[in-house]
């Protein structure tokens, strides 16, 4: 069979639509591809299927020329056998019949001689050829003759060639449909999707929020779904990124102005600045640090610190290392010793101080250290003039109290360890307040000078002396017996008469008491050492002054002091405790019909640590001894304030309470600003609180007291003057102080009736009190006869257990105080 030549058919123009550019000009090829490959796939498919739809055919064509050729001669051959004397020409219109019935193109039969041909015949056609025998009759006998048919048939391409070529066109244009339709269906499916995918994409990549859409049901949706989230969280690490990428930039420029303040920082500073690597080696010198060491940067990065700074010991002069070296050995913040002194290369000498600390990367490791060290030239010096001045006498250049008492204490401290003899000598000049008062202070002063210059001469070299206050010394003697110590103290004596103190032309003589005390084992502390020297001293000028006194162990007055002592702590802690309470005693009207009270005097108790309650006899002494009185003054007066403050709010009764004051609060310089604070701060009418100054205080401290009343009178407090009458001089002064009660001294007043004088006594009082304008006041009633003599003088009030007697403050009521009358 001839082959089949297959149509060759040509790719269909597949035209990108516009929808698949996208308006950022990218192209989207993936559906055209697509497209491609499934084309040219089933153009593929196509041609092998014509091709074996022909090879099928052309099978079947052959099988059924076959066929027909063999269904022909058989033909033929019954047709010859039916008409077996007929000629082949006589049967021609049965052979065209049996042409145009089978479809045969031509048909040839040879029989003997005849041969006859119908149809077309010739090499365009195919043929086949059959011999067969055909028996005829011959008279009686049979003759066999062959008879040769051939057959012509189409050839099978001819016959397949208009099939072929329909097929190739069906073929072509179902290929093309498809593809037509293919790249629609992508398009659809495909590329619509993708450019909007890769136009979110670019839109997305050029920073727009662009968002994937999500209401897609297939792969798309489910991509774009994870596309959004993946874009979600890229937009979060974005953001992430930015946030850190703007701290990264600030903690840049943060850590640039550090540096750069640093910088200037360590160009500014007073100290000098060295860094060093881990091995001690120079990295960074700042310039002080190059001023002090006298090395440039340059010179010494890579050297090590030790050959940078040269270090000795203040003292001894011996070479040290820096402090840096044992920081970075023990990986510790180190400072020096003090002590230090810097060597530089020219030989000059500059103390100094050091501290270093350790370098340590993010890990934690050292990667090197910082040393500070400044130049403490000045600084020592003014420590040394401030230990100087902190142990020394401003005035006389002898060691201070201070100093002297921590010299007495660890001298206690070797008398009981070694038991060393050790003897205190505590002095009191005599007649030393006639220089300050004729002369003036200045004058005071420079004979203080003189003295302790003399005093000073007169000990050995291991004793001390120092100025204990005005002008009080103390002597600390350091192996030496009681009796070495009295001849020595003896002769300080004789160094004190014998000096002769001029000034202004007059010359003065003073003497000085010296009280003598030896440290054993049975001194305890400071505070009993001293004590004992003081009561010695105070025996020394009971004694006639100018005097050296020893002290006794079994020494009455020094047994008295130690009391004292023994209250001044008590004292102390009852303060800190808040123990002290407050008691009332009323004074009333004399001469009245229904006397009335007028006011009440605050007294004083101090709670025991036991609970019990102390009277005032037992503490005021010690308290007044030891410079204790403006510290209970202060807590009467705040205390007092504060009930008042409370009781005014509550009730509307004023009480009026009378406080006592001391000669030491009034002589206090800060006193009076204190008590006008308290006041300030309470809002209490100044009109409630009446003072009672005692006659003695107020002499003793004449300026001070006038000052004191007429300031707080001007606030609206009154004024009594206590225990008038038991001083000399009280009618002399008694003009001088503004007051506006007059309290009479109790001891007249207890026993006026019996005793005339001090009925007359009482009775100037009152008439001089009056004179003045002053309500007087009689304490120590006792009796309702006392009571009834003060009426018949004329003395306007009364205080005493005829009344009252103490109460505590609380039994107060706003029924028991009427308004104070107010002084004529």
């Amino acid at each position: 069979m001839p082959d089949v030549s297959g149509i060759e058919m040509g790719r269909p123009e597949i035209n990108t639509p516009p929808a698949a550019r996208s308006r950022h000009g990218i192209h989207v090829g993936l559906p055209l591809k697509i497209t491609g490959i499934v084309f040219w796939g089933v153009v593929a498919i196509g041609l092998v299927q014509v091709a074996e739809t022909m090879r099928w055919m052309q099978r079947d064509l052959e099988q059924h020329q076959r066929t027909t050729m063999r269904q022909a001669a058989l033909d033929v051959q019954s047709l010859l056998a039916q008409n077996p004397d007929a000629s082949p020409e006589m049967l021609e219109p049965q052979f065209r019949q049996l042409l145009d019935n089978i479809g045969i193109a031509g048909l040839s039969v040879s029989h003997e001689m005849d041969t006859i041909t119908v149809g077309s015949t010739g090499n365009g056609y195919h043929s086949y050829s059959s011999y067969f025998p055909v028996v005829s009759a011959s008279g009686t006998s049979s003759v066999t003759t062959d008879v040769i048919t051939t057959i012509w048939l189409d050839p099978v391409d001819k016959i397949l060639a208009p099939q072929k070529k329909h097929l190739m066109v069906e073929t072509g244009l179902l290929v093309f449909f498809f593809g037509m339709i293919l790249q629609w269906i992508l398009k659809r499916m495909l590329s619509t999707p993708i450019t909007q995918m890769v136009e979110t994409a670019q839109g997305f990549s050029d920073g727009n929020n662009a968002r994937f859409n999500e209401e897609r049901t297939d792969e798309f949706g489910y991509l774009a779904r994870f596309i959004n989230r993946a874009l979600d969280n890229l937009t979060l690490r974005q953001k992430e990124l930015v946030v850190a990428l703007e701290r990264a930039q600030a903690s840049e420029h943060a850590l640039y102005e550090e540096k750069e303040r640093a910088e200037v920082t360590l160009h500014s500073i007073a100290e000098g600045v060295i860094t060093t690597d881990k091995t001690g080696r120079v990295r960074y010198m700042n310039p002080v640090a190059e001023s002090l060491s006298g090395h440039t940067q340059l010179e010494s990065t890579g050297r090590a610190i030790d050959q940078v700074l040269s270090l000795v010991d203040e003292t001894s002069g011996e070479k040290i290392d820096s402090t840096i070296v044992q920081c970075l050995r023990d990986d510790i913040v180190t400072r020096g010793l003090t002590g230090r002194v810097l060597v530089k290369p020219d030989g000059v000498e500059i103390p100094v101080e050091e501290s270093a600390a350790p370098i340590r990367n993010r890990s934690g490791h050292t990667i090197g250290a910082v040393l500070v060290f400044e130049d403490v030239s000045q600084t020592r010096e003014l420590t040394r003039r401030l230990s100087y001045q902190a142990s020394h006498d401003a005035l006389t250049g002898l060691y201070n109290r201070s100093e002297f008492e921590l010299r007495l204490h660890n001298a206690l401290k070797r008398a009981h360890r070694q038991n060393q003899p050790v003897t205190l000598c505590y002095m009191d000049l005599d007649q030393f307040k006639v220089v300050n008062d004729t002369c003036g202070h200045i004058a005071g002063d420079q004979l203080l000078r003189q003295l302790a210059h003399k005093l000073q001469e007169a000990l050995r070299d291991s004793d001390t002396i120092a100025r204990l206050g005005g002008d009080e010394f103390g002597v600390l003697l350091q192996d030496c017996s009681v009796e070495d110590a009295h001849r020595l103290a003896s002769t300080l004596r004789k160094t004190v008469s014998d000096h002769r103190f001029a000034w202004d032309g007059k010359t003065f003589e003073v003497g000085v008491s010296i009280g003598v005390v030896p440290i054993s084992t049975d001194t305890h502390d400071v505070t009993e050492a001293l004590s004992a020297a003081d009561v010695a001293c105070y025996a020394a000028k009971e004694s006639g002054r100018d005097r050296v006194h020893v002290f006794e162990s079994d020494d009455a007055e020094l047994q008295r002091r130690r009391n004292d002592m023994l209250w001044v702590n008590r004292i102390r802690q009852a303060l800190k405790e808040d123990r002290f309470r407050l008691y009332q005693q009323p004074v009333i009207q004399v001469g009245a019909a229904n006397s009335r009270t007028v006011h009440h005097e605050i007294l004083l108790r101090m709670l025991d640590e036991d609970g019990s309650l102390l009277e005032p006899d037992l503490f005021i002494g010690a308290a007044e001894q030891f410079g204790l009185m403006p510290d209970i003054d202060h807590w009467v007066i705040r205390h007092t304030v504060q009930w008042l403050a409370e009781n005014q709010a509550a009730s509307p009764v004023t009480h009026q309470l009378a406080i006592n004051l001391s000669g030491q609060s009034l002589s206090s310089n800060s006193f009076l600003a204190t008590v006008i604070e308290i006041i300030d701060a309470s809002a209490v009418n100044p009109e409630s609180i009446n003072f009672e100054i005692t006659e003695t205080a107020a002499i003793a401290n004449l300026g001070e007291a006038i000052r004191f009343i007429r300031v707080l009178k001007g606030m609206g407090c009154r004024f009594s003057l206590d225990d008038f009458g038991s001083g000399m001089s009280s009618f002399q002064y008694l003009k001088s102080l503004p007051v506006d009660y007059l309290k009479i001294d109790g001891s007249y007043v207890r026993d006026l009736v019996s005793d005339p004088i001090d009925r007359a006594m009482v009775e100037s009082v009152n008439q001089i009190g009056h004179a003045m304008g002053m309500k007087t006041i009689a304490e120590f009633v006792e009796n309702q006869a006392t009571l009834e003599a003060l009426a018949e003088i004329g003395v306007d009030y009364a205080q005493g257990y005829a009344i009252a007697r103490p109460a505590s403050i609380e039994q107060l009521s706003s029924g028991r105080t009427r308004p104070l009358p107010q002084p004529a």
